[in-house]
């Protein structure tokens, strides 16, 4: 398939928290720029845009970007959204995804190709794994709007690559290089787009000793739990005073 208009949205996770390049807006790549740059290429009309910010919940995202999108026309929308609401104690599945739903419709009523996610099955993670039956319940959800709309499910649930921590970045909630690599991957295939990215080839994992373990818990904790916990409290965001870093739709290189 070949697209003309790209427009990505969402929080973090497409903005590309984890994969750092000073060169680019907001000092990151990603798994969309990666898409972006293969679409692009031998395609000197492809324009791709991405109103992505981290911290966002479903409804900031579904109420700062589905119009903005809409005005500019894509032909392939990708969104991820929930993944922070799904953190929040007191939440309301079948509100949100209520409010998912209307959305993604209104997308795929363009005529767009709409790509949108499952979240990652967190049954491995310490700490994050209390919250498996809680995404177990969100992705089935999820997976009945992206039937009703038509629209392409990358299911993330069952990804079993991400199972290893090298696939993620230091605070075990964004993904690494190696992550964001391997998820444009899996959207380029399931879009049907061909695409020269290398696979992620990573080996055997290593077998941390119990002790090296317990120090990797314990920096991770002081040094992510903590201050995300801190954040929580005082009703800050890790998106505060961060703006999409590609607004408009402009053609985008290696």
């Amino acid at each position: 398939m070949k697209f003309e208009r790209y427009v990505a949205l969402g929080d973090s996770f497409t903005e590309g928290v984890g994969d750092p390049d000073p060169s680019r807006p907001n000092g990151l790549r990603g798994w969309a720029d990666r898409v972006a740059e293969q679409l692009g290429r031998n395609n000197e009309a492809f324009g791709y845009a991405n109103l992505a910010v981290r911290g966002r919940l479903m409804g900031q995202i579904l109420d700062e970007q589905i119009e903005p999108a809409l005005e500019l026309a894509p032909d392939l929308v990708t969104i991820y959204a929930g993944g922070n609401d799904l953190m929040r104690p007191g939440l309301d599945l079948d509100a949100l995804v209520s409010r998912y739903d209307e959305a993604i419709g209104a997308l795929a009523a363009t005529g767009a190709t709409v790509v949108m996610w499952s979240a990652y099955d967190t049954g491995w993670a310490p700490v994050f794994r209390k919250l498996r039956g809680r995404v177990a319940t969100y992705n089935e959800l999820v997976r009945e709007v992206a039937e009703r709309h038509g629209a392409t499910l990358v299911d993330f649930w069952r990804f079993d690559e991400y199972c290893d921590y090298r696939m993620w970045d230091f605070d075990r909630l964004h993904m690494s290089p190696e992550g964001h690599r391997n998820m444009a991957i899996r959207v380029l295939e399931a879009i049907g787009v061909d695409h020269g990215i290398e696979p992620v080839e990573l080996g055997p994992a290593p077998v941390l000793e119990r002790q090296e373990q317990r120090r990797a818990d314990l920096a991770w904790a002081r040094d992510f739990l903590v201050p995300w916990v801190g954040r929580r409290l005082r009703h800050e965001s890790s998106g505060d005073g961060v703006t999409a870093k590609r607004p408009v739709p402009a053609p985008i290189t290696c």
